[in-house]
């Protein structure tokens, strides 16, 4: 709980404050005896005695890379989140230097671009001794000014990653921030002027205008010295932004390479992963596919055999019929004969009754049959003409007209 960030507090750069220390010299700052005995409880007000109350500052010292109070302040700082306005007082303060260096620091972790230039560049003007402890836990001297210079230029300080920010340049080129003035070109410009005066009224005294051309006094080799040195300091500065950048694009170009190589190489696998899993998945449908072949003929047989039965039983079936058919047509047809033989009988027996004599009811059939033969060949016709052409067909052997 006590490691916790204020729940009040904003993300800076996308993310939790003491999260821009890095993991292992946050965990060295967690378990420091400094950091658990003088730095609980410590609010935005608090703090500040306890920053009167450094003698030095430094990142991490010693073999097992031990966290100096100025760094557990720091990580304090982050995690408590003091208002802009408390860090600019920090940086304001003239009277304790280390207190203005560690609001320096904090501002350069967390402000802005804008408010980085605008509040830490009028701290090159100050040339106070600071007291620097190496990672070895020795201890060296330096400057304020040394200090703001390796914030404002350095990637890494107090063995922190330091955020990257734009070069003033760009800020200028947006106007975000206007040209920086220093504090000491009012002085050259005095003596400039001073320079030029004291010429001009050599040459109206009489001297020569080339010996004005040619005179050096010694205050313009030294102010053109000095710009000398700025604009050699200022291309030095732009070689080494610029070689840092074409390393950096080495590096990025390095990285590109490797990079594709490795997804190449990743594409290489996945094909033949690719081609393996096609080869297995061949013959699995392969194998599948014989098994289902084998399978279907077995239900193809089983079908035809199935039909040749349903065909044989349909078979037999239409056979029974048929000769159910023809057993009963030959039984009616027997019954009908029988009918018949019964019905002349009875037809014929009262005749025989009635009659004495036999040969008259054998007789009257065979009448009957003569007549209706006669007047089957249509040669009692009404029409005379139409019963002799019938009875010449009847001697052909024709059917006769209707």
């Amino acid at each position: 709980m006590a490691n916790r960030t204020d729940p009040a507090a904003k993300s800076i750069r996308g993310t939790n404050p003491q999260n821009l220390v890095e993991k292992i010299l946050r965990s060295k700052i967690y378990q420091n005896t400094y950091w658990k005995e003088q730095c609980f409880g410590l609010t935005a007000e608090t703090l500040v005695d306890k920053a009167m109350e450094l003698d030095h500052l430094g990142g991490t010292f010693g073999g097992n890379r031990k966290p100096t109070p100025f760094m557990c302040l720091v990580m304090k700082m982050l995690q408590i989140q003091p208002e802009k306005e408390i860090v600019i007082e920090f940086i304001k303060n003239d009277d304790y230097k280390y207190v203005r260096v560690l609001g320096a620091f904090y501002l350069r972790l967390t402000g802005t671009d804008v408010d980085v230039y605008r509040y830490l560049e009028p701290l090159y003007n100050d040339y106070r001794k600071l007291r620097q402890k190496l990672p070895d836990g020795q201890f060296s001297l330096t400057h304020v000014d040394e200090v703001i210079d390796e914030l404002l230029t350095r990637d890494y300080s107090c063995d922190i990653a330091l955020p990257r920010i734009k070069k003033r340049w760009t800020l200028e080129s947006l106007v975000s921030l206007e040209p920086r003035q220093s504090v000491l070109e009012d002085d050259f410009e005095e003596e400039e002027e001073k320079e030029e005066n004291e010429q001009l009224d050599g040459f109206e005294d009489g001297a020569h205008e080339k010996d004005y051309y040619r005179g050096r006094s010694p205050a313009r080799e030294r102010d053109r010295d000095r710009r000398r040195d700025r604009d050699r300091y200022r291309d030095r500065d732009y070689d080494r932004d610029y070689d840092r950048e074409r390393g950096r694009g080495r590096e990025r170009e390095r990285d590109r390479d490797r990079e594709r190589d490795r997804e190449r190489d990743r594409e290489r696998e996945r094909d033949r992963d690719r081609d393996r899993d096609r080869d297995r998945d061949r013959d699995r449908y392969r194998l599948r596919d014989e098994k289902d072949y084998g399978r279907d003929r077995e239900r193809e047989r089983e079908w035809e055999g199935r039909e040749r039965e349903r065909r044989d039983k349909d078979r037999g079936r239409r056979r029974s019929h048929s000769r159910s058919r023809s057993r009963s047509r030959d039984r009616k047809d027997h019954e009908g004969g029988e009918h018949r033989k019964r019905h002349a009988r009875s037809s014929a027996s009262p005749k025989r009754r009635d009659g004495p004599d036999d040969s008259i009811t054998r007789e009257e059939p065979k009448k009957k049959k003569e007549r209706k033969e006669k007047k089957d060949d249509g040669t009692d016709h009404p029409d005379p003409e139409i019963a002799a052409a019938n009875k010449l067909r009847a001697s052909l052997g024709l059917k006769p007209l209707k």
